[in-house]
């Protein structure tokens, strides 16, 4: 009974942590990838798409983005997602394809960069401790319900504690790492 909640809230802080993670990837960090346009959304034929779907992304080199539409007709939409989005990048078109220079962070947006990635793993780590608390609920109600005992159920709220604290340290590497990652020149 125990073991059930315990993997249940486990799969929920998996989940939690891949989307930080994805978060993370979407965080300009001075260099360019192309996850840096994975929540730019394009109007294609009526319908929100992310320009992956609609258009090949390469990086040909570190501060350069090309993205080719695979139709012609899409590459003004495309740059007009770019514009509207958060990144503070303008798009270049020669009209086959769009180029997107990644200019060096200065050391103003670095620490703005920054203060977005402590606030999103922040944001986790509510997540993670709202996850914990779901569980430890599922197992006070299975002792309450008489269909664990109370020892159980202080060894489950335990593990569950245990599990919280290895995803709190998850989320603070991941964000050492970003971190680090934004500040180096």
């Amino acid at each position: 009974m125990v073991e059930d909640i315990l993997k249940t809230q486990e799969e929920r802080m998996k989940k939690s942590m891949e989307s930080l993670r994805k978060e993370f990837a979407s965080i300009r960090a001075g260099r360019a990838t192309p996850a840096l346009l994975d929540k730019v959304m394009v109007d294609y034929y009526g319908t929100p798409t992310p320009v992956n779907q609609v258009a090949k992304v390469t990086v040909p080199e570190a501060r350069m983005i090309v993205i080719q539409p695979w139709e012609k007709t899409i590459l003004h939409d495309i740059e007009k997602a770019i514009m509207k989005s958060d990144l503070g990048l303008s798009p270049n078109s020669d009209g086959t394809s769009i180029r997107l220079a990644v200019p060096q962070m200065t050391q103003e947006r670095r620490l703005e960069v920054v203060k977005t990635v402590n606030k999103k793993a922040e944001e986790a780590k509510v997540s993670l401790r709202n996850i914990r608390r779901d569980g430890n609920d599922a197992i006070k109600k299975s002792e309450k319900a008489k269909e664990i005992t109370e020892d159980d159920s202080k060894k489950g709220q335990e593990k569950m504690q245990k599990l919280l604290d290895s995803y709190v340290k998850q989320v603070d590497s991941a964000r050492a790492t970003k971190e680090k990652e934004v500040m180096e020149v």
